[in-house]
């Protein structure tokens, strides 16, 4: 599924990170996943909840979600551009491709 959502890319995102630029890292898994693994600095907001907590996040900076695969932080990415978080972007690949390309000490699941 091509999707015409925004999406960034793991070495994108750890440039930024390495950059100090502003991100939010929201991670739309749920919480024994993000028990598992997650990347440091990330909010937890299952994707299930993330209507009861749109209005705590920042419409001003720029949002990247992830998941495990990318495929729940896709539904999320669209949730909150509907909601005017026009700064929000998917991880592609999620968590997974992150822990393969980025960070291989972090474990896989």
């Amino acid at each position: 599924m091509q999707s015409m959502l925004p999406e960034i890319s793991p070495e994108e995102l750890k440039q930024k990170l390495d950059d100090n630029e502003s991100v939010l890292l929201l991670d739309v898994r749920e919480p024994s996943e993000y028990d598992i693994v997650h990347i440091n600095g990330a909010r937890l907001i299952p994707l299930n909840t993330l209507p009861h907590h749109v209005d705590s996040l920042p419409s001003d900076q720029e949002i990247v979600v992830y998941c495990h695969h990318g495929q729940r932080s896709l539904y999320a990415v669209a949730y909150l551009q509907q909601n005017e978080f026009t700064a929000a972007k998917n991880l592609i690949g999620g968590i997974d491709q992150w822990a393969a390309e980025i960070d291989p000490t972090l474990p896989r699941y």
